[in-house]
């Protein structure tokens, strides 16, 4: 198999984002397995029926073509009032469509959470599984990865602490592993 592609989407878009921090740290440390891009969600406009035509629009379709594109998805999110960020689940209404052809289906994903809280931000993840598995992506198996009290863990942009990295990397192999599995089975 060539070298594996991933994307990854941060559920955050602000400046300094502890999300945002984990995925650029991610992206150096896999740098000799595979390849991880960033996709910013900031100028995916909210989901709006009326606009979703078969012409998307310029943010919505460089969002559905990095998806496809990708061999997979590391997706992570904060906990925003005990839940998903609006402007992830918005992303994936997005790519949830069209409906049958979608990019999300069948896409293997992990799945990682971030908060200061020390809970981790398990109940966005869970809800982030929830709206993956209506949209019919693969979501990887293995233990749930949250980094709780995230801010102690970021410092100049990186994820510092190596057992939060080192479990979240773990994860990630679990992804790596089940994208070579299929491209062999396809292979034979």
């Amino acid at each position: 198999m060539s070298r594996i592609n991933l994307l990854g989407i941060s559920g955050s878009l602000r400046a300094g984002s502890f999300t945002t921090a984990i995925l650029e740290t991610l992206t150096d440390e896999l740098s000799v397995s595979a390849d991880l891009a960033l996709h910013s969600l900031g100028d995916v406009p909210l989901y709006n029926q009326d606009l979703d035509t078969e012409v998307p629009l310029p943010a919505v379709g460089a969002l559905r073509d990095a998806i496809s594109q990708a061999d997979g998805l590391v997706i992570v999110t904060p906990e925003f009032n005990y839940g998903l960020p609006g402007v992830l689940k918005n992303a994936l209404d997005w790519a949830s469509r069209p409906y049958g052809t979608a990019p999300l289906i069948g896409k293997p994903v992990v799945t990682i959470s971030a908060s200061p809280a020390f809970t981790g931000g398990v109940r966005a993840q869970a809800q982030l599984n929830e709206t993956l598995l209506a949209t019919q992506s693969q979501l990887v198996g293995g233990a749930q990865v949250v980094i709780g009290e995230v801010h102690n863990k970021i410092a100049d942009g990186r994820l510092i602490d190596r057992p939060s990295l080192d479990f979240a990397l773990g994860a990630i192999s679990g992804l790596i592993e089940k994208i070579e599995a299929e491209s062999q089975l396809k292979a034979a």
